[in-house]
């Protein structure tokens, strides 16, 4: 999903850290109106007929095919493992967007099904994913760079999914990207525990973990997939530039050859050129707009924040977290609230994965989240039907001290979800194929 038109590259030249370290703030940390969301929701892709197995009986390229020529709304692509993601246009109002990724998702279940295959909410697929459905160079530089820590890589790549939801930067006034900022940080161990959604399967590193997927990401380049480090002072901007420009390489792209980079970082290869990088022209922003797409903390800037830390939901549930992180960034005192419930729980993202609501503290920090949403919600005008669903959310699963993924454990379905009183039902059936709308703006490139 594009938040944002991406500023255009200069011709190329040499680039250097001064600049890149003014570029990436004013790119990355961009105000846009204040209450825009927009969604990325991720599903895995199981074969109807064998669900048991792996995706190698799914003819992804059929799939692909029959999805990108359906009439969306937004855009629908394949992650690496063949996960199908779609990605909603940008919208001001919440409930709008809801509204057009339930109808998107409904016809992409019924194309699914014409294909023999299911999309599943789950966060972390506990088959065995025998083959990268994506094979250019920038996944298997990434599958090789990956690899160094073990099993999590592919893993990462090809067997998770999740909720990805987008809010702006700030609503423009002073500090309010630094408020943003913050809160998305604070509250994150609190929602993973919420709506945790991939038990841990046995024989695996996360076996027994509430959220077998943040498990994955904890156990990759912190370097790349951490929190960006705050220095006495620094704002946010300024610490997530210093951030990107000293992570590793992941790949260097060549018109030629394999994108192998070499053991250095992006600043590394701004300050050496060719004698860091021989066979490449030295980097110039468009290497470093890319550095930046091989980049996955918990928390992304990408001219808007991209939430990364949420798993998929089952059924019509998606949408859930996207309303209470939006309610959290729009209403000021909702999120002063929020971040209140969770400070003994700033950073513990490796115990929200592990542990999950068992955890006592995080199991008050995740009420205390979900009850400011609601009520946030439930206040203001046009979100009632918005309220019921988290409240229905909150009172099936964190209210209990359970996730999705206990009922899963458990081998309980998950409850049908209420609609939203004032867009079309967002719920996991199969819904006709919506009439042709305006094309999606261009998707990013994936994961």
């Amino acid at each position: 999903m594009t938040m944002h038109r991406a500023r255009p590259a200069p011709a190329r030249g040499r680039l250097s850290a001064v600049a890149a370290e003014a570029w990436i703030p004013r790119t990355c940390f961009k105000h846009g109106p204040p209450g825009r969301v927009g969604i990325e929701l991720e599903l895995l892709v199981h074969d109807r007929r064998h669900p048991e197995r792996s995706t190698d009986g799914v003819a992804f390229d059929p799939l692909r095919r029959a999805a990108q020529q359906a009439p969306l709304a937004g855009r629908v692509t394949l992650e690496p493992g063949g996960q199908i993601e779609l990605s909603s246009t940008p919208h001001d109002d919440v409930t709008a967007a809801l509204a057009e990724v339930a109808a998107d998702l409904g016809a992409m279940r019924g194309i699914a099904a014409g294909h023999g295959a299911e999309l599943v909410g789950l966060g972390l697929d506990g088959r065995t994913v025998g083959r990268r459905v994506l094979t250019d160079l920038r996944y298997a530089s990434m599958e090789a760079y990956l690899d160094r820590w073990g099993p999590a890589g592919r893993a990462m790549m090809r067997r998770t999914a999740s909720v990805q939801v987008n809010l702006e930067a700030s609503d423009g006034t002073p500090g309010d990207d630094e408020r943003r900022w913050a809160l998305l940080h604070t509250v994150g161990p609190a929602l993973v525990a919420a709506f945790a959604n991939s038990p841990g399967t046995p024989g695996t590193p996360w076996q027994g973990w509430a959220c077998g997927r943040m498990g994955v990401w904890l156990a990759l380049d912190p370097r790349r997939t951490g929190e960006a480090p705050r220095r006495p002072g620094e704002q946010a901007a300024q610490a997530w530039a210093r951030w990107a420009l000293d992570a590793p390489l992941m790949l260097v792209r060549r018109p030629h050859g394999p994108w192998t980079p070499p053991a250095a970082t992006f600043r590394e290869w701004l300050d050496g050129g060719q004698d860091v990088v021989p066979d490449r022209a030295p980097p110039d922003l468009d290497d470093l707009a890319y550095h930046c797409t091989t980049l996955f903390p918990p928390v992304r800037p990408r001219g808007h924040l991209e939430v990364r830390y949420l798993d998929a939901q089952p059924g019509g549930w998606w949408a859930v977290p996207v309303l209470v992180l939006w309610a959290l960034a729009a209403d000021r005192a909702a999120g002063e609230r929020a971040t209140a419930a969770c400070v003994d729980v700033r950073g513990r993202w490796a115990d929200a994965a592990r542990h999950g609501l068992r955890d006592d503290t995080l199991d008050a920090a995740a009420v205390g989240v979900l009850d400011a949403a609601v009520d946030s919600l439930a206040a203001a005008p046009g979100t009632a039907g918005c309220a019921r669903l988290v409240r229905a959310y909150r009172d099936h699963w964190t209210a209990r001290r359970r996730s999705p993924g206990d009922d899963r454990r458990d081998g309980r379905p998950a409850p049908p979800a209420p609609p939203v009183a004032s867009a079309p039902p967002v719920s996991s059936g199969v819904a006709p194929t919506p009439a042709a709308r305006p094309a999606a703006p261009r998707k990013d490139l994936p994961c």
